[in-house]
């Protein structure tokens, strides 16, 4: 497994996870899984298959240094582009892009200074705002495009925007701990507003009700929740979630009050 070591580092800083947080996975020290990064301990099989469904790969293309490269157009600007190897290329309109700056720091401004809202819930956050709206009025609030891995739903753009963000000044982030977990935050600059003239009044009314219901959870119920809901189970490890598998979901996720009467 040639420089399977590096990879594992590169793809923990990527997902910004800790080696606490990937040595309490494993349930070994995080001393024994600095050895795992520094090339100074094989993994076993069982870890192999843990930090696999983690990154969101088969064992099998983790094993062999094999990466879904997902190559974001975002129209009429840049592209931002990962790792080569099997390609999915998505067309991603400007419109979205700022749509969805906006609508973060709006959600940030709400609920960011929570305890228990670090990335993991803000993508979980985004992603019942995203599928529970399609599934209620069939039609795209943010749009954005949702990837498994083993945490749940990850949106893709988020990386690269609140790399961004950070950059211009508008957003900050804070490395701390909720209880033993590590936890990364993202602190609005208090002089910027979000421009809420981008959503109507039924967008804004759903992010509300949104965050009245789901983010006082916390990561790891909003994890299990997302893992009962029909588009992560029916999607491919580490590839995009269907938003029409929306409506299949099961009474437990569902968020639609369907007209189940029969007619005669």
């Amino acid at each position: 497994m040639p420089n399977l070591h590096q990879t594992i580092k590169r793809l923990r800083v990527q997902k910004g996870l800790s080696q606490d947080s990937l040595a309490k996975e494993l349930d070994i020290s995080r001393q024994t899984y600095t050895q795992i990064e520094n090339g100074a301990r094989d993994l076993t099989i069982s870890e192999a298959r843990k930090l696999a469904g983690i990154f969101g790969f088969s064992l099998d293309d983790f094993l062999q240094g094999k990466e879904v490269s997902i190559v974001v157009d975002i129209e009429k600007t840049n592209k931002i582009t990962k790792s080569p190897k099997e390609e999915i290329r998505i067309s991603v309109p400007q419109e979205r892009v700022d749509k969805f700056r906006q609508i973060l720091l709006y959600i940030l401004k709400k609920v960011g200074g929570k305890p228990n809202v670090g990335m993991t819930v803000l993508y979980k956050l985004f992603y019942f705002i995203d599928f529970d709206y399609y599934e209620k009025y069939e039609d795209q609030l943010m749009g954005l495009v949702y990837l498994k891995n083993h945490h749940g739903p990850t949106p893709l753009l988020f990386e690269n925007l609140i790399s961004d963000m950070t950059k211009k000044g508008e957003v900050e982030i804070i490395k701390s701990k909720f209880y033993q977990y590590p936890q990364t935050k993202y602190l609005v600059n208090p002089e910027i507003e979000p421009d809420l003239s981008i959503l109507n009044g039924q967008e804004q009314e759903h992010i509300d009700w949104e965050l009245r219901r789901l983010s006082d959870l916390t990561a790891n119920q909003l994890s299990e929740l997302s893992h009962k809901d029909v588009p992560w189970i029916s999607a491919e490890n580490s590839k995009p979630l269907d938003y029409e598998s929306v409506f299949y979901r099961t009474p437990e996720t569902s968020v639609r009050e369907y007209d189940n009467t029969d007619e005669d």
